[in-house]
């Protein structure tokens, strides 16, 4: 079974701006300047912006500037009020949600590869080597502990009730726990310190990396798919322009999969890159 992937739950702040600026009739939804900000999160997307992609947008003729944010919700008010022409830091189902929440039309461009939950463990060297009665320090929001849920039952280790809600579903869904695991729910900045309190733990792997983890350090990582990895966005008016298909552009060639391969060890590809 693929596993959601990585999704924070925030509580939206509504904060309306508004762009400004004449349209040049003959340039439609093309952009009007090569001289862009790109936000992202500070961390793995910020990094994967400067090193796989700005770099590539540079030789295309842009200045880019790299707008780093510390949550969740500025990229996107930032972007739909024009001071950022793209972001990366989301996926799918966070940018529909958010843009339904807050009367925004946002477009996702690209999906990317995106850094997956892992199982870690100081105690155990492997999945098979779990001892009954071991604690796993989950995610206490609904998304992410889904995630964690449902990669212990890829694994056999859980079963879930087959009517729960695979987005939703909680330790009060498991029906069949083969090794009498204590889930032990816990908010999920603070699960890579969790790997040392508890036998294992299910980090998400934004937060791995921020705390210097190695996503292969993990016993398991889990296999998402694409809806919950991160995409490029923009606003739906400037999906066609130029700066768009650039972005895809780069994206979609030999040269961003290479460095991909070569500084994000472990990260999970989309299944546009396998075909």
């Amino acid at each position: 079974m693929k596993k959601p992937g990585l999704i924070v739950a925030a509580s939206v702040l509504a904060l309306a701006a508004c762009g400004s600026g004449e349209e040049n009739e003959s340039a439609g939804t093309e952009q009007a300047s090569k001289d862009i900000k790109l936000g992202a999160t500070a961390g793995p997307y910020s990094d994967m912006l400067s090193q796989a992609i700005v770099p590539s947008l540079e030789e295309k003729g842009y200045t880019v500037d790299i707008v780093e944010f510390s949550d969740y919700i500025q990229p996107n008010v930032a972007l739909d009020g024009g001071d950022i022409d793209a972001n990366l830091f989301q996926h799918t189902i966070y940018l529909e949600n958010f843009e339904k929440e807050q009367g925004m039309d946002l477009s996702a461009l690209i999906t990317v590869p995106t850094a997956p939950m892992g199982i870690y463990s100081n105690q155990f060297d492997s999945l098979d080597a779990i001892e009954d009665g071991a604690t796993i320090a989950i995610p206490n929001d609904p998304v992410n502990g889904a995630r964690a849920l449902l990669m212990l039952e890829d694994e056999g280790l859980v079963e879930l009730d087959p009517e729960a809600d695979v987005l939703q579903a909680s330790e009060r869904d498991v029906v069949t726990n083969t090794k009498t695991l204590v889930f032990q729910p816990i908010e999920a900045g603070q699960l890579p310190r969790a790997v040392d309190g508890s036998d294992l733990a299910a980090v998400p792997g934004n937060f791995a990396l921020a705390a210097e983890m190695d996503l292969l350090d993990a016993l398991v990582l889990e296999n998402m798919p694409d809806q919950y990895r991160n995409v490029v966005a923009v606003t739906a008016e400037n999906e066609d322009s130029d700066l768009a298909k650039d972005l895809v552009e780069i994206v979609e060639s030999e040269e961003f999969e290479a460095i991909i391969d070569a500084e994000f060890e472990g990260f999970g590809k989309p299944e546009w890159m396998a075909e």
